[in-house]
């Protein structure tokens, strides 16, 4: 894991909630359990603050960093994907895009990323509009359509590799349920928090595989509902002492002092 995917996996599911601000000490400490060392850490936070994700800030405790309007959104944007929420159903139309020329690499990550795969080099298509679009293709020629679905199958197996993406939802389960498994009602705070840190960052994963087609559009048996159903049960069941140990890295960080464990 590199600690600047953590830091954004950490900003996301924990501190947003926590005014979205943190004392670069806590930082550290709440990295450490997933082997992540203060210097990376610090490395990290300074690559974040130049891209425009992190603004440095004072606070009582010491210096610390805070989460950018812009980092605010992505990582709000991802969370709803991440946990499902506010969602609606497929009105039965693709969102189509037509390019003048194909674009940089960066930029089919991030139309990936929105939802969108491709059926050529300049022809894109979701199941889903996104309003970014316009600001990932600032300065490309484009046109847009809404399409109607009418060849559904067709259009999907040529803009996704359904299949490699079930093997990974499948090799999700597999390798998540031992960690899942050794977290017990006997373990620590600490260790319910590192294996959900772990859990909710190989599900993040999938933002960028899966464009989350309506159930029309997928195969029977579909992997990505069973490890949908195996993501909800466990981020719900260690989510309790999890929050308890960011609270009290938090806690110690304001206090300066050092950071100590409890069972759960």
């Amino acid at each position: 894991m590199q600690a600047r995917s953590a830091l954004f996996d950490l900003y996301g599911d924990y501190l947003r909630a926590r005014g979205s601000r943190a004392p670069v000490a806590a930082l550290v400490r709440l990295l450490a359990p997933l082997d992540i060392a203060a210097p990376a850490v610090r490395t990290a936070v300074s690559r974040m603050v130049r891209q425009g994700w992190l603004h440095p800030l004072r606070l009582a405790s010491g210096p610390g960093y805070l989460l950018t309007p812009k980092a605010a959104r992505r990582l709000d944007e991802a969370a709803a994907r991440v946990y499902r929420t506010g969602r609606g159903g497929w009105d039965g139309r693709f969102d189509m895009i037509l390019l003048d020329e194909p674009v940089a690499r960066q930029d089919t990550l991030r139309l990936t990323y929105l939802g969108y795969g491709p059926l050529s080099d300049q022809v894109w298509v979701a199941p889903r509009a996104s309003d970014e679009v316009e600001s990932v293709l600032a300065g490309v020629g484009f046109a847009r359509f809404s399409a109607s679905h009418t060849a559904g199958s067709d259009v999907v197996a040529r803009a996704w590799d359904l299949g490699r993406i079930g093997r990974s939802y499948e090799e999700f389960v597999e390798s998540l349920r031992p960690v899942m498994k050794a977290v017990t009602p006997r373990s620590t705070d600490e260790e319910a928090y590192a294996a959900r840190f772990r859990l909710v960052h190989a599900w993040r994963s999938f933002l960028f595989q899966d464009p989350q087609l309506p159930t029309a559009l997928l195969p029977p048996g579909w992997p990505g509902v069973k490890a949908a159903l195996f993501f909800d049960k466990h981020a719900a069941r260690l989510r309790p002492a999890a929050d308890r140990h960011v609270e009290r890295c938090l806690q110690s960080a304001t206090r300066g002092g050092r950071v100590g464990f409890s069972d759960s």
